[in-house]
């Protein structure tokens, strides 16, 4: 009895001392100096965007979302390989995310589009725009060519959902556990429990370097951000309901899809089946399933040249029957 006593003694110290290193580590450590700009959007808000490569570029810039928790970090990489090619690209933070204020409730797919299309405006970005979206920014990259089909010239599926995802029963629950555990991580992150996590594995999974590093690694453990991305997961049925209802993409615009993971048939083959179709019905798709690659790597620089190949087939697609 005395031994067990002594052991939960020692797991309770262990986390007293790891809540306490995490809350000392919140209140030492400050944010990082932000790439590029802030822009006011009205109503007292601002959001946070950032622009790489020549500002004429010859054709779209390719502009930039980031899936659940992700913000203009998460593109740190593409956005390198995109500029060494001469191409223009622009990646923000939604709402509450990164280095953007917060913005009002619900955090669904009309009130995303709606900021970025008031972002866009503020920057004086006036397109036309090749979308390229990460995980559940398949759902935005709907909604946004919905809303501004004379803009849109071509969209790129980086490992993403789709709104027709929502049927797959597994789908549901994932979505659902998903958003359990997001207001879990979000509880944590405001506690201090990531901070001690850093500078592990955890803190940047995607394989980033210089500054975006740096930016992951501090909204890993920033309790703002994981909180407002708790909220726009909590909306994912909604969101995707949105996207639904603004129907598919039109046939003759470009679409290219990039999976993580080779196509190994089994249970796998029927998501990404359900992640490949939009680019199967486009008459100028593009499929590319990246061996190796996990959901978050694809991004980091081990497998980002993938989505760069996928950008530069729509984009010459655009051109082509521009």
């Amino acid at each position: 009895m005395g031994l067990i006593f002594r052991v939960l003694a020692g797991i309770v110290l262990a986390l007293i001392a790891y809540v306490a290193l995490g809350g000392a580590m919140t209140a030492i450590a400050g944010a990082p100096p932000a790439r590029g700009q802030l822009y006011d959007i009205g109503g007292g808000r601002r959001l946070h965007m950032v622009c790489a490569g020549p500002s004429k570029a010859n054709g779209p810039t390719v502009l930039l979302e980031a899936g659940a928790f992700g913000f203009s970090a998460d593109w740190g990489v593409v956005q390198d390989k995109l500029a060494a090619r001469g191409l223009r690209s622009c990646a923000y933070d939604r709402a509450g995310l990164g280095f953007s204020d917060p913005g009002p409730k619900p955090r669904d797919g009309l009130a995303v589009e709606e900021d970025l299309e008031k972002l866009l405006a503020a920057a004086g970005e006036k397109g036309p725009f090749i979308l390229c979206g990460h995980s559940m920014a398949g759902l935005r990259l709907r909604l946004f060519a919905a809303r501004n089909p004379a803009l849109v010239k071509g969209v790129v599926l980086v490992d993403a959902t789709t709104p027709e995802a929502m049927d797959n029963k597994i789908m549901q629950h994932f979505v659902q556990t998903f958003s359990n555990l997001s207001r879990l991580a979000a509880f944590g992150a405001q506690a201090g429990l990531f901070k001690p996590l850093v500078y592990t594995q955890y803190g940047d999974k995607i394989g980033l370097s210089g500054p975006a590093k740096v930016e992951k690694r501090w909204a890993f453990a920033n309790g703002r951000h994981n909180y407002w991305a708790a909220e726009e997961v909590r909306d994912w049925p909604l969101a995707a309901q949105q996207a639904r209802a603004a129907g598919a993409f039109p046939a003759d615009l470009p679409v290219a899809v990039v999976t993580a993971g080779a196509d190994s048939g089994g249970a796998r083959a029927s998501w990404k089946a359900i992640q490949s179709a939009p680019a199967k019905v486009s008459r100028h798709g593009y499929v590319d399933h990246v061996a190796g690659a996990a959901h978050a790597t694809l991004l980091g620089l081990d497998h980002a040249d993938a989505i760069v190949k996928a950008i530069e087939h729509v984009r010459a697609a655009a051109l082509q029957h521009a």
